[in-house]
């Protein structure tokens, strides 16, 4: 996330923050949406059925994984 983070900002200076506001340590929003629009294109389907078809597949492993927001790492 960092990595991507620092390339899309244009000025060395911004690079030092530690994250933007729709971003965390170990995320980066805006890669997430980048990654969904290349599996959407690679798919030939579009965004929507991209990211709903993900949704079924975290819900299942949500299930799964005992349907607890806070897991124990």
């Amino acid at each position: 996330a960092r990595e991507f983070h620092d390339e899309t900002l244009p000025k060395d200076s911004a690079k030092v923050a530690h994250f933007c506001s729709m971003c965390g340590p170990h995320f980066c929003s805006m890669k997430i949406t980048q990654e969904v629009r290349e599996y959407a294109a690679k798919l030939g389907i579009s965004e929507v059925a991209a990211l709903k078809q993900g949704m079924e597949v975290k819900s299942v492993e949500f299930v799964k994984r005992g349907a607890e927001i806070y897991q124990k790492q």
